[in-house]
């Protein structure tokens, strides 16, 4: 049998049984040297892309904590306060926002380092807003009757717009740990105080409850009992989320458990609410 052979290919000509592209000299498309150093560079940055990427750096925001942060009181409210103008006089602030519109999601893995970083960010954020405003008497000054400052842009992560309210209610909330409600600070002086230390995966647990007993001390913004009235006087933090604490037993189950070796709060007591100071928590 006579066996039919294929006529040699003429340079330049396509030939789909090796899958190649002709060029005016003859040469492989893929052989040329800038489209292999391209697929190369392209390649490799495919990879990068499923690589994990490291845990969110805030070193800036410790360092931002210390300097700027230091016990104040205002009108008998202890507090931590904050150096609002201090900030201004330095770029820091500005690479750490920065950072963050350039980080990842994708690099955040388990549940505490989730809370732990969204706890951080929404404390910067609260921070980057009154600083956009400041001078201003309190964090809600920053807003409007139509536009409340919750729902206003408060910075960016990862390319996304997120708002106070955004981080609070659909991203933190959700995760069911009450505790969070004594680490974000909504920059005024009945909120919990701003720890001076960024939260962290491996220290969450002993920083939340480091928080929540620290604000259930502090009779003038967290609680105060008066046991011959027997009324328990709290934060409106404790109404105003008050299903938060459900699945603890409920909010007066909560405090028992973080009174370490002090009685339990009777079950008698009558609750009332301590009054809310929205002023700025500025250093004075």
């Amino acid at each position: 049998m006579t066996q039919i052979k294929n006529p040699p290919e003429k340079p330049g000509r396509f030939n789909p049984m090796l899958n190649d592209f002709p060029t005016r000299t003859g040469r492989s498309f893929w052989r040329l040297p800038h489209v292999r150093m391209t697929l190369l560079a392209a390649f490799i940055g495919w990879l990068y892309s499923l690589a994990p990427a490291d845990a969110f750096d805030f070193g800036a925001w410790n360092a931002i904590l210390e300097k700027r942060t230091r016990v104040t009181v205002w009108e008998g409210v202890a507090y931590t306060g904050f150096d609002y103008a201090g900030l201004a006089e330095s770029d820091e602030f500005t690479r750490l926002i920065d950072d963050l519109d350039a980080y990842p999601l994708r690099s955040l893995h388990g549940r505490d380092e989730t809370i732990a970083f969204w706890i951080n960010v929404y404390n910067i954020f609260a921070v980057n807003v009154v600083s956009r405003h400041f001078p201003i008497r309190g964090i809600k000054d920053a807003g409007g009757l139509l536009s409340p400052v919750w729902t206003m842009p408060a910075g960016k992560v990862d390319g996304t717009t997120y708002t106070l309210d955004g981080i609070e209610e659909g991203i933190l909330r959700p995760l069911n740990e009450p505790g969070i409600h004594f680490a974000i600070v909504c920059a005024s002086v009945s909120c919990p105080d701003l720890r001076a230390q960024a939260y962290t995966p491996q220290t969450l647990k002993e920083q939340l409850a480091s928080q929540t007993r620290t604000f259930l001390q502090n009779r003038d913004k967290g609680m105060r009992i008066d046991d011959t009235a027997k009324v328990i006087h709290l934060s409106m933090l404790f109404d105003w989320y008050e299903r938060d604490f459900a699945p603890q037993g409920g909010v007066r189950a909560f405090i028992n458990a973080h009174r370490g070796d002090r009685p339990p709060i009777p079950g008698s007591y009558a609750v009332r609410s301590l009054p809310y100071r929205w002023d700025l928590n500025v250093v004075r």
